[in-house]
């Protein structure tokens, strides 16, 4: 390699790895403060009350036994789903498939840990590791089942994906309102205190103050995928199948039971975060409703440049919008689906840095 060419790759890696989700962030920053002004919001002010929402800026005032603490500790709550669900896409893309089926994986297993745990007097240091090894079993099975479909009959990922989040839309809806479901809130039965994915705390001066279980798992699952993807052999055969998929043939791998590995890795983080989800930041499940998060995951994924590590900056970023859109809202006076726009726009922009990351091949 002459002089020239490692000067030209060592500018590359570095424009790909850092540039690319910069510059969407600051172009979706640009978008959103051009719709305030449009809308006659002062951008500046309505932007700092998403923060504001999210723990991350002091409110004017506070209701009883809350304060900035307690929104952030929420705010870490739905942030743990959307890193879990955001490292499923991760997977699936570096193994060549496209996981959209984040949302279905996440509903059938925070049903299926709802009905098998989350109504049962286990104690909690029985019910947690329970709850979590539901979540990753249901979701590795269903992921699974899509990567064999496309391993048996050339079933494309994205279809059956897509299919499978309708199946298990209908089938966990019938169920709830037939056998689980709550007459005054009409959605399913809220979990018992003791099957919950928290643990809360009461101070002094009466701040209830509610930890996330899942955002712990969520950041040791982040490394722990990085490592498996860099460091591992069979992290390396599902990077080289996601990379070229006719070389690594060539080089005798075993493409198709590597396509299903990947998949169910990424089926099994997705169900992670579906209990996380369900039974930790909520404590109910509205029948037939997908979790939107499954497909903010994807946004997350991109601008995270599809590296592990670099999910939990970004999966940071989104949720800002998506938890303090509610805040802003009662705050400017602009509807809280402005923070699906934004996610969308930043999807947009993230996507199209997508050939210049696979021009690159570099991850986090």
């Amino acid at each position: 390699m002459t002089g020239q060419e490692k000067e030209k790759r060592s500018f590359r890696i570095p424009s790909s790895r850092f540039l690319i989700p910069l510059g969407s962030v600051v172009l979706t920053f640009a978008v959103l403060i051009l719709i305030f002004v449009l809308i006659g919001r002062n951008p500046f002010t309505a932007i700092y009350s998403f923060f504001q929402g999210s723990g991350l800026g002091l409110k004017p005032s506070y209701v009883k036994s809350s304060n900035m603490l307690t929104d952030f500790l929420s705010y870490l709550g739905i942030m743990a789903p959307m890193l879990l669900g955001s490292l499923a896409v991760v997977v699936g893309l570096r193994g060549g498939l496209f996981n959209i089926g984040v949302s279905g994986q996440m509903l059938l297993s925070g049903f299926l840990g709802t009905i098998l745990v989350g109504y049962s007097t286990l104690p909690p240091v029985l019910a947690m590791p329970l709850i979590f090894l539901i979540g990753l079993a249901s979701g590795a099975v269903l992921g699974g089942l899509i990567g064999w479909l496309k391993y048996r009959f050339n079933v494309h990922e994205v279809v059956s994906s897509i299919m499978f989040n309708y199946i298990v839309s209908f089938l966990t809806g019938y169920f709830i309102k037939t056998k689980y479901v709550d007459p005054i809130i009409r959605s399913s039965k809220q979990v018992l205190p003791n099957a919950r994915l928290n643990v809360t705390l009461v101070t002094q001066a009466g701040l209830k103050l509610v930890i996330p279980i899942g955002f712990f798992i969520a950041l040791a699952m982040a490394f722990l995928i990085r490592f498996y993807l860099d460091r591992t052999a069979g992290g390396f055969e599902i990077r080289m199948v996601g990379f070229n998929r006719e070389g690594a043939a060539y080089a005798g791998l075993p493409i198709r039971s590597v396509m299903v590995k990947s998949m169910v890795i990424s089926g099994a983080l997705a169900g992670l975060a579906g209990v996380v989800y369900y039974m930790g930041y909520y404590s109910t499940i509205v029948p037939k409703d997908l979790p939107a998060l499954g497909f903010d995951a994807i946004a997350v994924a991109l601008l995270g440049n599809l590296g592990p590590v670099s999910c939990i900056f970004s999966s940071a970023l989104i949720t800002i919008f998506q938890k303090g859109a509610v805040y802003m809202s009662s705050t400017t006076g602009v509807v809280r689906e402005i923070a699906s726009l934004v996610t969308g726009v930043l999807l947009l922009f993230s996507s199209l840095g997508v050939s210049v990351r696979e021009r690159t091949h570099h991850y986090d």
